[in-house]
């Protein structure tokens, strides 16, 4: 692609921003829609940052070089029935997780997602155990419905099943390179992946909501 013909966005408080090296991905909160800049493109992006109302960009590491490629468990382990309260629980809430993603405009699928994900961000953060087996739950529920869940509902739902129990805080979502991908997982009370592979540390949150600095 040319670099005249990349169609920069305008940034509003919905966008987040990732710098890897010469690299900038924007995301819309609102529609999912992700931009990768480079070059002039990246410059006149970062300078219209400055004065817009969006985050400041997070600095995203160089990820160790793996051409693309990474090696993960080929097997899929069945996760343990939770307690009867917590199977019911999960369930529903994984229910509701599709069917709000689901209902409405495809447009903003991935913004009704990440609004429910944040519905208890001003909660008490979960401890290691209690986020564990909320996303043990939903895996759990998973395993029963008949539909696609990744990532992002996984752990929307997770998130809201903390929120149930008044805790909250920690759904996040980011950014890795090499390639450039995007992965949500849950958190712990010290902002450690919970029930998540060892790459998930790959990746940099760009949904914190603390604010930060515009000089980069």
């Amino acid at each position: 692609m040319e670099e005249h013909s990349v169609n920069v966005p305008s940034p509003t408080r919905y966008t987040r921003t990732a710098l890897a090296a010469h690299v900038g991905v924007i995301v819309d909160y609102r529609t999912g829609t992700t931009v990768v800049l480079t070059g002039d493109s990246l410059s006149r992006w970062l300078s219209a940052l400055k004065q817009s109302e969006a985050p400041a960009p997070v600095a995203v590491p160089a990820s160790e070089v793996s051409w693309g490629t990474s090696e993960s468990p080929a097997r899929l382990e069945t996760p343990a029935a939770p307690s009867w309260p917590w199977r019911i629980a999960a369930m529903g809430l994984l229910v509701s997780t599709l069917a709000v993603l689901r209902l409405g405009s495809a447009r903003t699928r991935f913004g009704r997602l990440v609004r429910l994900a944040q519905v208890g961000r001003s909660l008490p953060p979960p401890s290691r155990e209690h986020a564990s087996l909320a996303v043990r739950s939903i895996r759990w529920a998973a395993h029963a419905v008949p539909a696609r869940v990744a990532c992002l509902e996984e752990s929307t739902a997770a998130a809201l099943l903390l929120a149930v129990g008044g805790r909250g805080g920690a759904w996040r979502h980011g950014v890795a390179t090499d390639p450039i991908r995007m992965h949500a997982w849950i958190c712990d009370r010290h902002d450690q992946p919970v029930e998540e592979p060892a790459q998930t540390y790959a990746y940099s949150p760009i949904n914190e909501p603390k604010p930060t600095s515009k000089r980069y």
